[in-house]
Protein backbone atom coordinates (compact mmCIF):
# COMPACT_ATOMS: atom_id res chain seq x y z
CA UNK A 1 0.00 0.00 0.00
CA UNK A 2 1.49 3.19 -0.82
CA UNK A 3 1.70 6.42 1.19
CA UNK A 4 -1.30 8.42 0.27
CA UNK A 5 -3.52 5.40 0.64
CA UNK A 6 -2.02 4.30 3.78
CA UNK A 7 -2.39 8.09 5.36
CA UNK A 8 -5.33 9.18 3.36
CA UNK A 9 -7.20 5.61 5.32
CA UNK A 10 -5.46 6.27 8.94
CA UNK A 11 -6.85 9.60 8.46
CA UNK A 12 -10.51 8.54 7.88
CA UNK A 13 -9.80 6.25 10.76
CA UNK A 14 -8.97 9.11 12.81
CA UNK A 15 -12.07 11.25 12.11
CA UNK A 16 -13.78 8.34 12.57
CA UNK A 17 -12.52 7.50 15.88
CA UNK A 18 -12.59 11.20 17.25
CA UNK A 19 -16.31 11.78 16.20
CA UNK A 20 -17.13 8.38 17.95
CA UNK A 21 -15.37 9.60 21.18
CA UNK A 22 -16.37 13.09 20.57
CA UNK A 23 -20.00 12.74 20.52
CA UNK A 24 -20.45 10.91 23.99
CA UNK A 25 -18.59 13.94 25.30
CA UNK A 26 -21.05 16.47 24.17
CA UNK A 27 -23.76 14.19 26.15
CA UNK A 28 -22.23 13.95 28.87
CA UNK A 29 -20.19 17.15 29.28
CA UNK A 30 -22.90 19.57 27.88
CA UNK A 31 -25.73 18.05 28.36
CA UNK A 32 -26.51 17.31 24.69
CA UNK A 33 -28.88 14.44 23.50
CA UNK A 34 -28.51 11.10 24.37
CA UNK A 35 -29.28 10.22 20.77
CA UNK A 36 -25.71 11.42 20.16
CA UNK A 37 -25.11 8.18 21.02
CA UNK A 38 -26.03 6.41 18.01
CA UNK A 39 -23.48 7.76 15.36
CA UNK A 40 -21.18 7.63 18.20
CA UNK A 41 -21.09 4.04 18.19
CA UNK A 42 -21.66 3.83 13.84
CA UNK A 43 -18.78 5.96 14.27
CA UNK A 44 -17.12 3.80 16.21
CA UNK A 45 -17.81 0.34 14.14
CA UNK A 46 -16.34 2.04 11.18
CA UNK A 47 -13.24 3.48 13.46
CA UNK A 48 -12.57 -0.31 13.91
CA UNK A 49 -13.43 -1.57 9.75
CA UNK A 50 -11.14 0.71 8.37
CA UNK A 51 -7.76 -0.53 11.17
CA UNK A 52 -9.08 -4.10 9.25
CA UNK A 53 -8.05 -2.42 5.42
CA UNK A 54 -4.55 -2.44 6.36
CA UNK A 55 -2.76 -5.47 4.72
CA UNK A 56 0.12 -5.59 7.75
CA UNK A 57 -0.13 -6.78 10.83
CA UNK A 58 -2.60 -5.73 13.12
CA UNK A 59 -0.08 -4.99 15.79
CA UNK A 60 2.05 -2.44 13.11
CA UNK A 61 -1.39 -0.66 11.84
CA UNK A 62 -2.11 0.28 15.64
CA UNK A 63 1.28 1.59 16.30
CA UNK A 64 1.70 3.55 12.94
CA UNK A 65 -2.29 4.70 13.44
CA UNK A 66 -1.80 6.35 16.68
CA UNK A 67 0.90 8.91 14.86
CA UNK A 68 -1.64 10.16 12.99
CA UNK A 69 -3.93 9.83 15.00
CA UNK A 70 -2.05 12.52 17.32
CA UNK A 71 -1.81 15.16 14.05
CA UNK A 72 -5.58 14.50 13.14
CA UNK A 73 -6.38 15.25 16.97
CA UNK A 74 -4.58 18.36 16.71
CA UNK A 75 -6.12 19.61 13.81
CA UNK A 76 -9.89 18.46 15.80
CA UNK A 77 -8.18 20.72 18.61
CA UNK A 78 -7.64 23.87 16.20
CA UNK A 79 -11.16 23.19 14.04
CA UNK A 80 -13.47 22.21 15.89
CA UNK A 81 -12.18 23.44 19.71
CA UNK A 82 -10.56 26.44 18.66
CA UNK A 83 -7.54 26.59 19.89
CA UNK A 84 -4.61 27.15 17.89
CA UNK A 85 -2.13 24.18 17.76
CA UNK A 86 1.68 25.79 19.52
CA UNK A 87 4.72 25.03 17.66
CA UNK A 88 5.84 22.57 19.37
CA UNK A 89 2.62 20.57 18.73
CA UNK A 90 3.38 20.38 15.20
CA UNK A 91 7.00 19.56 15.79
CA UNK A 92 5.71 17.14 17.86
CA UNK A 93 3.21 15.61 14.93
CA UNK A 94 6.28 15.86 12.67
CA UNK A 95 8.12 13.15 14.60
CA UNK A 96 4.86 10.70 15.17
CA UNK A 97 4.11 10.90 11.33
CA UNK A 98 7.83 10.17 10.89
CA UNK A 99 7.62 7.01 13.44
CA UNK A 100 4.28 5.94 11.29
CA UNK A 101 6.47 6.22 7.94
CA UNK A 102 9.18 3.88 9.76
CA UNK A 103 6.94 1.57 10.80
CA UNK A 104 4.91 1.10 8.12
CA UNK A 105 7.30 1.46 5.59
CA UNK A 106 10.55 0.15 6.71
CA UNK A 107 12.95 -2.51 5.22
CA UNK A 108 10.88 -6.40 6.67
CA UNK A 109 13.07 -9.57 6.58
CA UNK A 110 10.81 -12.01 4.53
Amino acid sequence: MDFAKTFGLFFATALAEILGCYLPYLWLRQGKSAWLLVPALSSLALFAWLLTLHPQAAGRVYAAYGGVYIGVALLWLWVVDAIKPTVTDWVGVGFCFLGMCIIMFGPRRI
